[in-house]
């Protein structure tokens, strides 16, 4: 394993019937994908035994016109509880296995205050390949015992990145494909401008990434260094919509990187708008 932050399929298979130990599902459809792929049909055809489904799009504040944004912590603690989820519980979190949205889902509850909360290395993939039992159908448990509280200080709006981007306060790194944060292609939601943030950096979320965990650190720290990335200063991700940036802070906490937060609002909001500075590369 990479970090502590990771779990093996050997250990979740050993430790999962333990009362503190709980399992949840947290795939999630890249942008485009939900017209071909019905991920809650997925969901219910098979996934981890008592494994409730963490769906990031629900789980988003509906009342902003962007995607995947924070919602409440009254809102997110009311779901939790429904779910079955309890914050004093020891939570590992899994996606298909290609560490797309489970770090997202670390993320969201480690920044609504869960202390122990780990990724299952490889994902679902990693766990059939190990020849491990599904379960198929809803997963109804016993409602749960969630007291959320939110760590602002972790996000950064749009006026923050605005203000860093022109004094340099601190480096924002885009987890975008590079063909994506050139301007080279058009972004995969529809209506949003073609570029980036003047004076990102780009950092493809999937170069970190192998066989559903982090790559070792040695070889995380040579891709940062090689895309211009500091680590002795402070960090802000961004990306498409919130999710695959928070690659990015896995990989930059993984290495001892203390300053890191998100910009939750990343292209989805930035993109969108016409009163903001866009730079591309053609």
């Amino acid at each position: 394993m990479t970090t502590s932050f990771f779990v093996t399929a050997e250990w979740l298979a050993e430790h999962r019937i333990e009362n503190e130990v709980q399992v949840i599902d947290a795939r999630l459809l890249p942008p485009g994908q939900e017209l071909v792929r019905d991920i809650q049909a997925e969901y219910l055809a098979g996934h981890l035994p008592d494994a409730p489904f963490f769906n990031i799009e629900t789980l988003s504040d509906h009342t902003s016109p962007y995607p995947h944004m924070m919602p409440r912590a009254e809102s997110f603690a009311v779901a939790m509880r429904e779910l079955g989820i309890s914050s004093d519980k020891h939570l590992v979190v899994y996606d298909e296995g290609n560490l797309f949205s489970a770090p997202r889902a670390w993320w969201m509850l480690r920044a609504f205050g869960v202390t122990q909360v780990s990724i299952l290395a490889g994902g679902l993939q990693g766990w059939k390949q190990a020849g491990l039992p599904l379960a198929t159908g809803e997963v109804s448990l016993p409602e749960g015992e969630f007291d959320a509280q939110y760590d602002a200080d972790l996000v950064r709006r749009v006026t923050d990145v605005l203000l860093m981007s022109h004094e340099g306060t601190a480096q924002i790194v885009d987890a975008r494909p590079a063909n994506r944060f050139h301007g080279e292609v058009d972004e995969p939601r529809p209506g949003l401008h073609r570029g980036h943030i003047p004076n990102s950096l780009n950092v493809p979320w999937n170069e970190l990434v192998v066989d559903g965990q982090l790559k070792p650190a040695a070889e995380l720290t040579a891709i940062f260094q090689h895309h211009g990335v500091d680590l002795a200063k402070p960090v802000v991700a961004s990306c498409g919509s919130g999710v695959t940036a928070v690659v990015l802070i896995l990989a930059l906490t993984t290495l001892g990187v203390a300053d890191v937060k998100l910009y939750d609002g990343s292209w989805g909001e930035w993109g969108s708008r016409d009163d903001l500075p866009i730079q591309t590369s053609v």
